[in-house]
């Protein structure tokens, strides 16, 4: 398991919470411009395959500083709901939201992916970007998405994967190593966090080795949408209606 703080005797799930409390300011600008703005393109793209299922209810899953709370928006949902376990960055999403005065809209709580706090079948679609790959206990984080996602309801994942074919693995691996943390470092003032990054991508199981334990933990209908030459992937999945 891959951790933010190689020298802090906490559990992976108090270091992400730590880890973005303190990037939570810097947050957005370092995600925008380290990507070069491709990340709104993909939240757009994950958004846009919901769209034939017409969900009333999202729960945005690690919803950070609201970004995919806020794009969910375009499925003109009755209601968004986010949770996240850092309290920082949600402080910074309900500033966005309020400014917009969307406060009747999306509604920010602090929560456990991998015990969430809603009923069971509560929601129509569930969307998680950039977040599962922080989970401390994956196949829990998900169970738990099928869990409290209605049956026929979808789940959308949002994750950086590995590309494989040069030479953009080649670019994608200098970058990712090499620059991202150091201008991660300079701006956050987060030595760890931008180390944290490429190491928790690296590690996670991305493609068909993680479409095999989307399934393994109830979802059916999967599939990988790779983006940008496989730099990342959208996810689906849909709960049963058996």
């Amino acid at each position: 398991m891959v951790n933010p703080y190689k020298d802090l005797d906490k559990d992976k799930k108090a270091q992400v919470a730590l880890m973005f409390n303190n990037i939570a300011r810097k947050y957005d600008f370092l995600n925008h411009f380290l990507s070069m703005g491709i990340d709104k393109l993909w939240r757009k793209k994950a958004v846009n395959l919901l769209k034939p299922l017409q969900p009333k209810i999202v729960l945005d899953i690690a919803t950070g500083t609201g970004d995919f709370a806020l794009a969910n928006l375009k499925l003109n949902p009755d209601k968004v709901i986010g949770i996240d376990i850092s309290t920082e960055m949600l402080a910074v999403g309900r500033e966005k939201i309020a400014k917009k005065n969307l406060q009747d809209k999306i509604e920010l709580f602090e929560g456990d992916s991998e015990n969430i706090q809603f009923e069971t079948n509560s929601f129509d679609a569930i969307t998680v970007a950039f977040g599962v790959r922080n989970f401390e206990n994956l196949e829990k984080g998900l169970k738990e998405m099928n869990r409290v996602v209605r049956p026929g309801g979808k789940v959308v994942v949002l994750e950086f994967s590995k590309p494989r074919k040069f030479p953009v693995k080649q670019f994608y691996n200098f970058y990712f190593f090499r620059i991202l943390p150091l201008w991660g470092r300079m701006v956050s003032k987060d030595a760890s966090a931008y180390t944290y990054l490429p190491e928790s991508v690296n590690a996670f199981p991305d493609g068909e080795d993680f479409l095999k334990i989307y399934e393994e933990c109830g979802f059916t209908d999967t599939k990988q949408i790779k983006l940008s030459f496989g730099i990342a992937s959208i996810y689906m999945g849909t709960k049963s209606k058996q």
